[in-house]
């Protein structure tokens, strides 16, 4: 199990705080409700999304049945990519933010998967997936002289989200940022492997 450690813990503390935010917000709030937690920068924001991240959509119930599926199989690729880094004693931090992908894209399964048969609203497969954070942090109008938005507000942050979908966030940023470092080290390690293998 050594090299395991780490990733398991991350996933389990993410998906359990995923999934008791996401019980507690579905549990005591109604959809629509929000409170603020930090003035009007920070609100707890309850929604729903038949989608992916962020609230983006995938249409019809064919494209809920598909866009499910599609989130089982890419979990399991994922899985199966974790333990091969695992294996090969990749980059400690690449396989944490790895973990990080995996354990958002399951939380959002889970939701998307059982929610509809635990709160018996829809059949297996189509449940719709619960968020909840919402950070409108600059608000305001757009100048009348852009094109398209004049004068229209616009908020940033906009989308609400939940902790699956930052996790997943997190995770891809921090690879596309340490790219080099994480990959480098790598290169080094299979040259090195091929140089013994030649001296062999």
């Amino acid at each position: 199990m050594k090299g395991y450690n780490k990733p398991i813990i991350a996933i389990l503390f993410i998906l359990v705080l995923d999934q008791a935010l996401k019980t507690w917000v579905k549990t005591n709030m109604f959809l629509g409700q929000e409170f603020n937690v930090l003035g009007n920068w920070f609100i707890i924001h309850f929604t729903e999304n038949n989608g992916m991240a962020f609230g983006m959509e995938f249409g019809g119930e064919l494209g809920k049945l598909a866009l499910s599926l599609f989130r089982i199989i890419a979990v399991g690729g994922i899985g199966y990519g974790l333990v091969h880094l695992i294996k090969n004693k990749y980059n400690r931090g690449l396989i944490l933010n790895v973990a990080f992908i995996f354990a958002g894209a399951l939380g959002n399964i889970i939701d998307s998967v059982l929610y509809g048969v635990i709160y018996g609203y829809e059949k297996v497969f189509h449940g719709r997936v619960v968020d909840m954070l919402y950070f409108p942090l600059i608000q305001g109008n757009f100048p009348a002289w852009v094109p398209f938005w004049g004068g229209e507000e616009f908020i940033f942050f906009r989308p609400v989200f939940n902790l699956a979908d930052a996790s997943i966030s997190i995770g891809v940023i921090f690879i596309l940022l340490y790219q080099k470092r994480y990959f480098k080290e790598e290169e080094v390690v299979e040259k090195s492997l091929n140089s013994e293998i030649v001296e062999e």
